[in-house]
């Protein structure tokens, strides 16, 4: 199946346009706030919504690299980081705790744009070929994470990353117009 590059070049600019509304509508003690159903605060969980965009950028280069291995690597490299699950979800965490206080609330929208565009020239350089290209993945790391995945689902996947975990936001931006939330 074809990758819907407009849609998913929609999905990049909707999810920057939130990540701003956001921040610039929560005060700083609802950014403080924990989050619904994760540990992290609500700041630390919106980096952590912008580190799957990150995650994308590493993870490019190796799927066009195992992809053009034989799948038994990729499929080996996948279960030796199943294996590591554990420390891998420690890093994680920790991970967007500290992010989120180098890429907190007056950086991360930028940083955000920033990657969605440097992703953005990326897609426009990809052919079909190179799309439908494959690699094993760590199924355990993340529920987005299928156990075969193209370049064409990479380039899509921190959109559904973004989008689940805002619906973990314990913010009240519902009820406030200038976030366009709800809409």
């Amino acid at each position: 199946m074809a990758l819907d590059r407009d849609g998913v070049l929609a999905g990049y600019r909707r999810n920057c346009s939130e990540l701003s509304a956001v921040l610039a509508a929560a005060s700083p003690a609802e950014l403080r706030q924990g989050s619904a159903g994760t540990r992290w605060t609500n700041e630390e969980l919106l980096f952590h919504m912008v580190f799957g965009y990150l995650v994308v950028l590493a993870l490019l280069p190796l799927v066009r690299g195992f992809g053009r291995l034989p799948p038994r690597l990729s499929q080996g490299f996948a279960a030796l980081l199943n294996a590591g699950t554990m420390p891998f979800d420690v890093v994680n965490y920790w991970g967007s705790r500290a992010g989120a206080r180098v890429y907190n609330r007056r950086r991360m929208a930028a940083k955000l744009c920033r990657v969605t565009a440097s992703l953005e020239r990326r897609l426009g350089r990809e052919n079909e070929a190179g799309l439908r290209r494959s690699m094993f993945f760590p199924t355990r790391w993340d529920p987005f994470f299928n156990e075969t995945m193209s370049l064409a689902d990479v380039y899509a996947y921190p959109i559904e990353h973004f989008d689940f975990h805002a619906a973990q936001l314990s913010l009240d931006l519902h009820s406030r117009p200038e976030t366009g939330a709800g809409k």
